[in-house]
């Protein structure tokens, strides 16, 4: 699973990308976020307030309760305004 970090969630984390295999256990995002809470420090507060921030799922909006699975590219980012 390819996984993109934007704006400040690259900054907090300190990752604008990776790999990663998460446990079988995770089916849906929601369990994603929860996995990479888990996984350090940075990513637990990066992902504190889960309500700020925004999901794609193979380039699609997704909601936490969307599933994921191996192959699959995730997007992490902060809710778009246009002006």
């Amino acid at each position: 699973m390819r996984i993109l970090y934007f704006a400040w969630l690259k900054a907090a984390t300190g990752v604008a990308e990776e790999e990663v295999e998460p446990p079988e256990e995770v089916r849906d995002v929601r369990g994603l976020v929860h996995w990479l809470k888990t996984r350090d420090e940075k990513f637990a507060e990066a992902f504190a307030e889960e309500s700020a921030i925004r999901v794609a799922v193979n380039l699609e909006y997704a909601r936490p309760s969307d599933p994921v699975a191996p192959g699959d590219e995730v997007a992490f980012f902060p809710p778009v305004t246009g002006g």
